[in-house]
């Protein structure tokens, strides 16, 4: 069936999409949370450097899997390939109970929580309001996944153009000479934590940033010339959500202390407000453009893998029906949606979920980047070492969050633990 998905999205369009995955609501609210465990501007900017590192890393081998499997599905099929179905179908049921909609749904509430800035809104119309956004952006994405990217294309160079002028105002008014990658100082009872386990912790939030550029593979099947384009998007995407990313911080830090910073409650608000007194409308209205450019995107990619499970046998069959106009899995996006809506209406919020969804979704990433010593066949020594250096920072990650955030990763495996008898219910059922 997946030949029914018809070839439409260009380099630009899916570069975009790799781009505006990653740099949503993450590098306005991170920051804080990372200069509360490293309390220096060195250390600081050096854990964006780590983690970008990080993310091109993963980017070049999840690049090199996609020329040789660029199939509908991304991840799923390189895990489903390597090791079976099951791993596969965990990582597709993660992403539909946790990871993806769980993301969504916090998203629509900072979009709805932004807008406060221009009018009044009640606690009962912001969820309204967050549901609306979906149920828009959901019809959109039905519509056609030429409509939906051309949404991301423009959404995604619209806040690029806002980080591109929080940079500028920062190293241009920013009044704090003394920035230097050189300071590197940290307490020794900072939070209880040794060095080595604040830069994990901090890695969360850095993760959490960066992910989302891994989207661009699961669309590979509607890529014209795909073996040539995948590679191509997610490389030039993690160079500039990377450049991006480090030249904002560092905009930061001219503009406030990091003391200040690790305080913020709304830090890119704080920081502009200090040299420009609308700042705050202003960064606000970047943050609304920049998570509708992010909720749009992630309702358009992910069903791509419960349509490729679906597809499989393995989930319910309406998920692999292909709208007969709209050439869109679009019984696929409306469950996403659905459940997305119940988790708003249930759960409310999902700040306690940010470590947990980081943990499962990392111990993905380390999976699928094994991926390539099974899949690849003419392994090269650049390829070896990219692959090697992103699974084992994986490994840091997700052994760190287990060590100091017990709760959460426990919690992560307590799911994949019920996705697993739920996968072999669908073996049972034998669902076709």
């Amino acid at each position: 069936m997946s030949n029914l998905l018809k070839k439409q999205i260009s380099l630009f369009s899916l570069t975009m999409i790799a781009i505006g995955s990653s740099i949503g609501s993450g590098i306005f609210r991170t920051p804080s949370e990372i200069a509360g465990y490293l309390p220096s501007e060195g250390l600081m900017l050096s854990v964006w450097i780590l983690g970008g590192t990080i993310a091109l890393c993963g980017a070049l081998t999840f690049a090199k899997i996609a020329e040789h499997f660029s199939k509908v599905g991304g991840f799923y099929v390189y895990l489903k390939e390597a090791y079976g179905e099951l791993p596969a179908f965990l990582y597709g049921w993660s992403m539909l109970i946790v990871i993806n909609t769980g993301s969504l749904a916090a998203l629509s509430l900072v979009f709805t929580s932004y807008l406060k800035v221009f009018f009044p809104v009640s606690e009962s119309m912001e969820l309204v309001i967050a549901i609306g956004s979906i149920t828009l952006l959901t019809i959109m994405n039905i519509l056609g996944v030429k409509l939906g990217s051309l949404f991301a294309s423009i959404f995604t160079s619209a806040k690029l153009l806002g980080i591109i002028s929080v940079i500028f105002i920062g190293f241009l008014f920013g009044t704090n000479t003394d920035v230097s990658f050189t300071n590197i100082d940290f307490p020794t009872n900072m939070n209880n934590l040794s060095l080595i386990s604040a830069f994990g912790l901090a890695l969360i939030g850095v993760s959490f940033s960066y992910g989302g550029y891994q989207h661009a593979t699961f669309i590979a099947a509607e890529v014209k010339d795909a073996s040539r384009i995948v590679p191509k998007a997610l490389i030039l995407g993690i160079i500039a959500v990377c450049t991006a990313y480090l030249f904002i911080n560092f905009a930061y830090l001219k503009l406030i202390p990091i003391t200040q910073i690790a305080s913020s409650g709304s830090l890119a608000s704080d920081a502009i407000s200090t040299v420009w007194t609308l700042g705050g409308k202003f960064i606000s209205f970047l943050i609304v453009l920049s998570v509708l450019g992010t909720i749009g995107i992630y309702i358009l990619t992910a069903p791509r893998i419960y349509f490729a499970m679906a597809d499989d046998g393995l989930f319910f069959k309406k998920f692999a029906e292909i709208h007969p106009k709209y050439h869109t899995p679009f019984w696929a996006i409306i469950f996403q949606s659905i459940w997305t809506i119940l988790l708003l209406i249930f759960w409310k919020t999902f700040s306690n979920l940010i470590t947990y969804v980081v943990f499962v979704d990392t111990a993905f990433f380390l999976l699928t980047a094994a991926t390539y010593f099974k899949l690849i066949k003419q392994k090269t020594l650049i390829g070896k070492l990219t692959a090697i250096v992103f699974i084992a920072m994986c490994s840091f990650i997700v052994l760190n969050t287990l060590i100091e955030k017990p709760q959460q990763a426990i919690a992560g495996i307590i799911f994949l633990a019920i996705g697993s008898v739920v996968f072999l219910y669908f073996k049972k059922k034998n669902i076709k």
